[in-house]
């Protein structure tokens, strides 16, 4: 590649000092430019070429799930499973149909090893509901056990791991946030998902993204770094990452497993997983760094420093005007019923004992 641009260049040189020496005729003159129109579009060309053998280098295939799907299924020699509705096309893995109460899942079986590394999810969650009547969206783990059901986006709740969320419907109250949401959590067995209040409890960081019913490709871009978490979108077909989140003192034990699911209810969805690609990160490191990571070899539990500065609060909200209203509507509407019953059953018994003197 670099004699070929060589080559060029030299042919470029020759042409313009022939150029000082005589005329040339009009008619050279469009294709000279042409050609070093055509020059400078090879070289563009040739950089991204590079630039995309380098990323390719760094793929690990054998974390990765991309078309045409090989190595997905339930052979012996599969690197992938399906669980529950999941089921395979020539353009997406359809974890869940736009059908009432389905979940599905596909989990790699390879023990995960690296230290750095970048998740790129290309996904599509679209369906038939109008805005808010849908549902309920899906979830990327990186988790200690895979293949289990549960009420977390299609899997078991009390994870130890890694757990991303993108849930398109908004079942707390507050009105603090836009959904679709996106959202991560670090599970260490005893932490609990709060589907009532979408998460917040636990939530190390977020961002609302328009995911849904996109006319575009949407993606979503998981890093991992030097203990640090970062989450970006592209959701709007602008073809840029957008900071949704970054999370440092996160330390995730190795070993554990690679997955995505998803899950509907009353409300439903189509929740489409494209590709899941795994790059490895090169990240230089000190020796005090290498002995300090060398130490976390033997941990066991997921683990978030000073937890509690991430930690999104929920406070208890108050009654609206309008509810305030109607229950002091209903309360007066109530002892009014309350006293003219009682009225009546005294008059009853008064007239009663009455009677009995007669």
């Amino acid at each position: 590649m670099v004699a070929g641009e060589t080559n060029l260049s030299a042919l470029l040189t020759r042409s313009f000092r022939l150029s000082g020496k005589m005329q040339r005729p009009k008619w050279v003159r469009g294709p000279t430019c042409v050609l070093v129109l055509a020059v400078f579009l090879l070289s563009g060309l040739l950089a991204v070429a590079d630039e995309q053998d380098f990323q390719e280098d760094f793929l690990k295939q054998e974390y990765s799930l991309a078309k045409p799907y090989r190595g997905l299924g339930f052979s012996t020699s599969s690197q992938w499973d399906l669980m529950g509705t999941a089921m395979v096309t020539p353009d997406h893995v359809r974890l869940t149909p736009d059908l009432q109460s389905r979940q599905g899942a596909v989990w790699s079986r390879i023990p995960f090893q690296l230290r750095d590394w970048e998740l790129k999810v290309h996904f599509k969650i679209h369906g038939q509901g109008k805005k808010n009547f849908n549902g309920d969206g899906m979830a990327i783990w990186l988790t200690r056990d895979r293949m289990k059901n549960g009420p977390v986006f299609g899997s078991a709740d009390n994870f130890v791991g890694l757990g991303i969320f993108l849930d398109t419907y908004a079942n707390g109250k507050s009105h603090d946030r836009v959904f679709p949401y996106v959202s991560a959590m670090v599970g260490n067995g005893t932490l609990s998902y709060d589907h009532d209040q979408d998460g917040r409890p636990t939530e190390l960081g977020g961002c609302a993204a328009a995911l849904r019913n996109a006319v575009h490709d949407t993606f979503l871009l998981v890093r991992f770094s030097r203990n640090t978490l970062t989450l970006m979108v592209d959701t709007d077909g602008q073809l840029e990452w957008k900071n949704c989140a970054v999370v440092s003192g996160v330390h995730l034990p190795a070993g554990f497993y690679f997955g995505a699911s998803s899950a509907t209810g009353d409300l439903t969805d189509n929740h489409d997983l494209i590709s899941m690609k795994l790059y490895q990160l090169t990240v230089p490191r000190t020796p005090e760094e290498e002995e300090a990571e060398a130490a976390e070899a033997a941990l066991e539990f997921p683990r978030v420093d000073h937890m509690e500065q991430y930690r999104v609060e929920v406070q208890d909200e108050g009654m609206g005007g309008v509810q305030l209203f109607f229950t002091l509507l209903f309360s007066v509407l109530g002892l009014v019923v309350l006293v003219v019953v009682g009225l009546a059953l005294y008059g009853r018994w008064k007239e009663n004992k009455r009677k009995r003197f007669y």
